[in-house]
């Protein structure tokens, strides 16, 4: 595949060279009437795993399952460099929104583990979203391959198209998307490099932007810098004693890693969670959702598919103390008797917990060059 040559920044406007864009009303970035090309390195940043390996504790038995036997990459579209740099480029362009005014990154923001520190995100008119924005980081790592609170979306290469056509998110239409394209003139070579050709295609550009969201890997918490080197727990010297509490709550008493397990803290399949006593949403089907990772947890409130907990704190008294008794309830949150669960957890066992949690946090990924916005604007 040929490299990609560095792509200067240009300005070229819709109507006249240095028109400015004209501020929104509703708070959003203006339409896109100037067009700015990428920023881009000449030498390919790394996504592939030929290039950044999983660490050992991704790959190897870490006291249960390694992450990457939950892996949903196809073999038709494995990650790579060129592939996930064109994706990089489709997550942050206003271009696939019908009026310019936002793109994936609307909804995704990097310093925000890929969420949004709004409870409802705003669409390109200013419209509201039902549900919260998910937080993207280790997506690439969930058995079924399916996405949305909801699972609507059989894969991340059916998941990635439909923010774009949503009528309140960014209300493009895929049909006309591909000549949208083609009309910034950075777009055929990014595509060339990607796939062999510089043909622009709706499918390649689904492809593309899933490649990017399964390169958001989470790997350098400082969780991950107390795994030993045979890729097990050896927190001692790097976790503190109520962050060791947390995790041994966490594995244990607490019950977490039933629902949330691996290195890379996943959950397994949809659950209903107890939230409320009747279904006020169906989700997946009897009022049950799919949960991200909880890596990098820590910067993405509030919490829930409707935003309810502003505080990890809230997150933590609720599964101590306030699972309602909802007839779907996951039996994982049942007793015996088929009540809701009760923890008892003392205050000090509450705050270990959420200091735990707060280990997950991975610094570097929050600032990562190779998943921030290339644009220059």
């Amino acid at each position: 595949m040929r490299p990609i040559l560095p792509l200067l920044l240009l300005s070229v406007a819709a109507s006249g060279c240095g028109d400015a864009p004209v501020a929104s009303p509703t708070g959003l970035a203006p339409s896109t009437d100037v067009i700015v090309a990428p920023v881009l390195p000449s030498a390919l940043l790394a996504y592939s795993d030929a290039r950044l390996p999983l660490p050992r504790h991704f790959t190897g038995p870490s006291g249960g399952p390694p992450a990457i036997a939950a892996d949903n990459t196809p073999a038709s579209n494995v990650t790579t460099d060129a592939g996930a740099t064109l994706g990089r480029v489709l997550f942050y362009d206003r271009r696939l929104s019908v009026n310019g005014r936002v793109s994936c990154a609307s909804c995704h923001r990097q310093e925000f583990a890929f969420s949004d520190t709004a409870r409802l995100s705003r669409g390109f008119d200013g419209g509201l979203t039902t549900r919260h924005s998910m937080g993207l980081s280790n997506a690439r790592f969930y058995i079924s391959g399916r996405f949305f609170w909801d699972e609507r979306a059989a894969t991340l290469e059916a998941q990635v198209l439909q923010p774009i056509a949503d009528p309140t998110e960014m209300g493009e239409r895929l049909d006309e998307l591909p000549a949208k394209l083609a009309r910034a003139a950075y777009y055929p070579a990014l595509f060339e490099a990607a796939f062999g050709t510089r043909e622009i295609t709706t499918d390649r550009v689904a492809r593309a932007l899933a490649q990017f969201v399964r390169a958001l890997v989470s790997t350098n918490a400082r969780f991950d810098r107390a795994v030993g080197a045979n890729g097990g727990p050896n927190g001692a010297d790097l976790l503190t004693a109520q962050e060791l509490l947390g995790q041994q709550l966490y594995i244990g008493r607490a019950g977490c890693a039933r629902c949330h397990g691996t290195t890379a803290h996943i959950s397994d399949a949809v659950h209903n969670t107890g939230l409320d006593a009747t279904i006020t949403d169906a989700g997946a089907g009897n009022g049950r959702f799919k949960a991200p990772s909880l890596r990098n947890v820590e910067v993405r409130p509030p919490y829930m598919h409707d935003g309810r907990f502003q505080t990890l704190e809230q997150v933590v008294d609720f599964y101590d103390r306030g699972v309602r008794a909802n007839p779907a309830l996951d039996p994982r949150l049942r007793t015996p008797g088929g009540q809701p669960q009760r923890l008892n957890l003392t205050v000090t066992e509450r705050d270990a917990l959420v200091a735990f949690l707060k280990t997950l946090t991975d610094r570097t990924f929050l600032t990562d060059p190779r998943f921030s916005d290339p644009f220059v604007r």
